[in-house]
């Protein structure tokens, strides 16, 4: 399993249960940037009596995944990561005979019809779209006010979003932390200034924020971002950072067609109070995970996790019924205790009798 930085415990854990469970020795290669969650895994493991070399832990960047996708004895990868490369991983792995589930990028949408309850709707806009400062791939980053509710609906997540509190972790009065390095900082920040200069209207600006006592450390503050149009590098890129785009559609065709359009499809959400439009819209919508009501459709564990486009390489979603036919391969045996009055030849098919 190769695992992101953004959740070094949760997703490996999506992965090693199902894996151990059906039978396989596992190795987990974890983000570089957080390497210490997976050592204390490990421990965990060897106090609680699993056999030396079940449970296995190497460090690295490219050329570590490059050992694992290559090597003869691993067969199969579990990646979860950004799109480019989990491309690359699949390709990769594939190409060496390897089963690959490669988890990538995404740009959810959240969609709010005129019917809605607007206030729980900019609850979730807000939680679903800072939350884990916005580094999760299932983050909100496209809220898309359908037909006259979007001055109001923006009215209130912007008066949401001003009052988050951004600090550091181990201060309890903190809402939401820093992005994981400076040079990503740096990158969510220009993404705010391209959208500005394309003509988006910066709502909520967190691109000056600093916290007293910890100057110059990764802080982007939420921002909230109007008028976005689909050309711009704000709708387009996974920014995976605290930045929250709206855009306005006239009808509800318009808004089922930027999904549709847009070559992620890991998760959506539409928030309606019309149970017939929820139904159609859970129909008709092209995305792995569908939330109703729910700005991050992140199924329970019996259920599998993933999505569809770009999103996904390969053809088998993470943990659940999916990760256990992922982890195993099927073997089909056929026996006959034959009665000796049955012996002699017959070149016709096999069949019982």
């Amino acid at each position: 399993g190769i695992t992101p930085f953004n959740f070094p415990a949760m997703v490996p854990m999506w992965m090693f249960p199902i894996a151990i469970a059906c039978g396989n020795a596992f190795i987990l290669k974890p983000s570089e940037r957080d390497p210490s969650a997976s050592i204390r895994i490990a421990e965990i493991w060897r106090d609680a009596g699993l056999p030396d070399g079940v449970f296995n832990v190497i460090q690295g960047d490219k050329v570590a995944v490059d050992a694992l996708l290559e090597h003869p004895d691993v067969k199969a990868i579990s990646f979860v990561g950004s799109t480019p490369i989990a491309r690359y991983v699949y390709e990769t792995g594939t190409k060496h005979g390897k089963r690959v589930q490669a988890l990538g990028g995404a740009k959810n949408h959240m969609i709010v019809l005129p019917d809605a309850d607007l206030e729980t709707a900019a609850d979730a806009a807000v939680s679903a779209g800072y939350g884990s400062a916005g580094e999760r791939c299932m983050a909100i980053s496209v809220v898309v006010a359908v037909g006259g509710v979007a001055d109001e609906l923006v009215s209130m997540i912007a008066e949401r979003t001003r009052v988050i509190n951004v600090g550091p972790s181990l201060d309890p009065a903190s809402e939401m932390g820093p992005v994981v390095t400076g040079a990503h900082r740096d990158r969510v920040r220009d993404y705010i200034d391209a959208g500005e200069a394309s003509g988006a209207t910066i709502v909520v600006d967190g691109r000056g924020v600093e916290v007293a006592g910890n100057e110059g450390g990764f802080w982007v503050g939420p921002t909230l971002i109007d008028h976005v149009t689909t050309e711009m590098s704000v709708y387009t890129d996974e920014i995976f950072g605290p930045v929250l785009c709206v855009v306005r559609v006239d009808t509800y065709e318009e808004a089922v067609s930027l999904v549709a359009d847009n070559p992620y499809g890991n998760g959506v959400a539409i928030f309606t109070r019309d149970g017939g439009a929820a139904r159609r819209f859970a129909n008709e919508v092209d995305a792995g995970m569908v939330g109703i009501n729910v700005p991050i459709p992140v199924p329970v564990a019996y259920y599998s996790f993933g999505g569809w486009g770009h999103s996904l390489f390969g053809d088998t979603h993470v943990h659940g019924t999916e990760g256990v036919h992922f982890y195993t391969r099927g073997k089909v045996v056929t026996t006959r205790w034959a009665d000796p009055s049955t012996r002699g030849t017959d070149l016709g098919f096999p069949t019982n009798k």
